[in-house]
């Protein structure tokens, strides 16, 4: 499947860091790309690889964190038949198979203190030696690294080599997260929904409600563009009136109504969530009725039923708000934005 991700925004922050990943593409010497999960630190890798001379090259990737210690080095550098156990054959290793090209080396803070050893020597001597060989091989490649772990932390601490970690930051790429892309969310979000909704052959593209544009700028996207993707996908292909503005986003796709009990639900009625950890004895239980099942407007009513679970587990919870969004396990966060949504952020106690 072809990739359909591409560069998206115009915060200063995220142009910054394209710009930067841009100007070291043409220099054959290796990039440190950071970035939380889903920054797109991939997309980084492959700009790098296709603004260079090597674009006519391979780009091979290689998630270190994918594969268990004992296979990394045989994975990264090759192996000789019979080098161990199920060896049946020679096999090249990444290294090789990346020759002329680009190297993406996914999760890098997780190879271990071996394979951190014998990746030295292959970007300082550009040669690799199969595991069960006497003669090394002679490579050209270039080496982008990708991590969401601090490094020079993990040098301090031994659990990453200093000199390592010195060849392969010639240049570092900082990716910002989603939530500090100042504009950017609206921009994606067109662009997703967009996609989206051609992919649903709808007859034209109805847009946001303002409200649920303000749900998606105030979020704060831990799972960043990733996670925005999905979401905007996901409530495009839920909305069932295409000529109509969307007006419904669900952030967390497991949340449910009837996650808040264990027991079985009534048709009535929906069962208190379990206390949080640090309830005291006494306090209420959060508990609302149902509305009316003779409602004629069902969007209606489930806001409502909502309003109402908020505004009890706000008061059982003396308007704590962690505690509140602990009893009904939302994080923060989302508290946060339903409360927002609900226009209950100023609620005060009684």
């Amino acid at each position: 499947m072809a990739r359909t991700l591409n560069f998206i925004g115009q915060s200063i922050p995220f142009l910054d860091a394209v710009e930067r990943a841009s100007r070291a593409a043409p220099l054959n010497r290796p990039v440190l790309v950071i970035g939380e999960r889903g920054t797109g630190k991939e997309l980084i890798a492959e700009r790098l690889h296709h603004l260079s001379g090597r674009w006519a090259g391979p780009l091979v990737t290689m998630n270190c964190a994918a594969l268990p210690e004992n296979l990394i080095e045989a994975e990264l550098f090759g192996h000789e038949a019979g080098a161990f156990t199920g060896a049946a054959k020679t096999r090249k290793g990444r290294f090789e198979e990346a020759d002329g090209g680009t190297l993406f080396l996914d999760e890098l803070a997780t190879l271990s203190s071996p394979a951190q050893d014998r990746l030295l020597r292959a970007v300082e001597y550009g040669e690799v030696t199969r595991i069960g060989a006497s003669r090394p091989v002679k490579v050209d490649v270039r080496i982008v690294a990708a991590t969401n772990e601090h490094l020079p932390r993990l040098a301090e601490e031994g659990k990453f080599r200093l000199d390592l970690l010195d060849r392969l930051s010639f240049e570092v790429v900082t990716l910002p997260p989603l939530r500090l892309r100042k504009g950017d969310v609206s921009l994606l979000a067109e662009h997703f929904g967009r996609r989206m909704a051609s992919e649903l052959e709808w007859a034209g593209w109805p847009g946001f409600s303002r409200e649920a544009m303000a749900a998606l700028e105030n979020y704060g996207w831990p799972g960043n563009v990733r996670e925005l993707r999905n979401v905007i996908e996901r409530a495009v292909y839920r909305w069932d009136s295409p000529d109509e503005p969307i007006a419904a986003i669900q952030f967390d796709p497991f949340a449910s109504p009837w996650s808040l009990g264990t027991a079985s639900v009534a048709p009535t009625a929906l069962a208190a969530p379990a206390a949080a950890p640090d309830k005291e004895e006494g306090e209420p239980a959060i508990a609302a009725a149902l509305p009316s099942p003779e409602t004629s407007d069902f969007r209606a009513a489930v806001h409502a039923y909502e309003r109402a679970i908020l505004e009890q587990a706000l008061k059982a919870n003396r308007f704590n708000q962690r505690a509140t969004a602990a009893a009904l396990s939302l994080s923060y966060d989302q508290l946060r934005h339903a409360l927002k949504r609900h226009k209950l952020m100023d609620t005060e106690p009684a």
